[in-house]
């Protein structure tokens, strides 16, 4: 009854969404790169609100930040402001590491820190999600020191405050995914390998039938985190392939996951399911 109430919840929370706001957190050339966001009804700007900020996959060579767009809307109604992230993807042809990547990701991350009081955002409730490639990118935030804009004020921290990961590429070492990219310089970029005291809260989300990462990558990872003494919850969907989140039942299943996580911070009210 639960599952049904929460479906028919979501459904209403998306038919009431309204267009999203856009602003510029970066200048790259000629290039504008944007945040995509969605604010609750009643955002104020003098408001302390939690805040999640989403990186789109597509390998580091595609995607948009579309992708993301019912999880953020969903939780706006859920009085969160969300911040959907454009990002420079790596060139069509370039072998190499996604350099550019890695930097906007943390250059999102400051902005939506820096400009907290404008954005009625609590600077103490950011949280970093995303999905493959892009849940590789939160958790870099979150975990690797390095690899910044050098036009970044590095004072200000990108570090997120929790973690929504949706079958993330955050292992890259020999063997795993995007380690063919890094080859040698895989600690540089990969999260699995720089977990440390620090790690925030994360919640992962991953399909057993997921061909890009295996269900032994995220409980290694899991271990890792608890060995640290880190929290991780960990949610495995019989069947799922890569991608799966975003399509239902899993998106449902999924963003009612990620809500009690953040209601489990203290970040969100309980949902009434009378």
């Amino acid at each position: 009854m639960k599952s049904v109430f929460f479906a028919a919840v979501y459904v209403l929370m998306l038919a009431r969404a309204t267009a999203a706001e856009t602003l510029v957190y970066k200048k790259v050339d000629d290039r504008e790169l944007k945040l995509h966001i969605e604010k609750p009804a009643d955002w104020k700007p003098d408001d302390r609100r939690p805040a999640v900020v989403y990186f789109f996959g597509g390998g580091w060579v595609g995607g948009t930040p579309e992708q993301f767009r019912p999880q953020s809307e969903y939780f706006s109604r859920r009085g969160v402001v969300g911040f959907r992230v454009e990002y420079r993807t790596i060139p069509k042809g370039e072998k190499g590491p996604p350099l550019v990547c890695c930097a906007d990701a943390k250059s999102a991350m400051r902005y939506v820190r820096c400009h907290a009081a404008e954005l009625g955002v609590d600077p103490a409730r950011i949280a970093a999600a995303g999905g493959s490639a892009g849940g590789h990118l939160a958790a870099f935030t979150a975990l690797v020191t390095g690899l910044d804009d050098p036009a970044d004020d590095i004072k200000i921290s990108c570090r997120p405050n929790a973690l929504l990961l949706f079958n993330p590429v955050f292992n890259n070492g020999p063997g795993q995914w995007g380690h063919e990219r890094l080859g040698g310089r895989f600690r540089e970029f990969s999260p699995a390998h720089n977990i440390d005291k620090g790690a925030p809260p994360t919640c992962v989300f991953l399909g057993d039938s997921d061909k890009l990462i295996g269900v032994p990558v995220l409980r290694e990872y899991e271990a890792a985190m608890k060995a640290a003494g880190a929290r991780c919850y960990a949610h495995v969907y019989s069947g799922a392939p890569h991608g799966f989140f975003n399509n239902e039942p899993h998106k449902s299943q999924t963003i009612a996951e990620a809500d009690k996580f953040l209601v489990s911070l203290g970040w969100l009210k309980p949902t009434q399911t009378k």
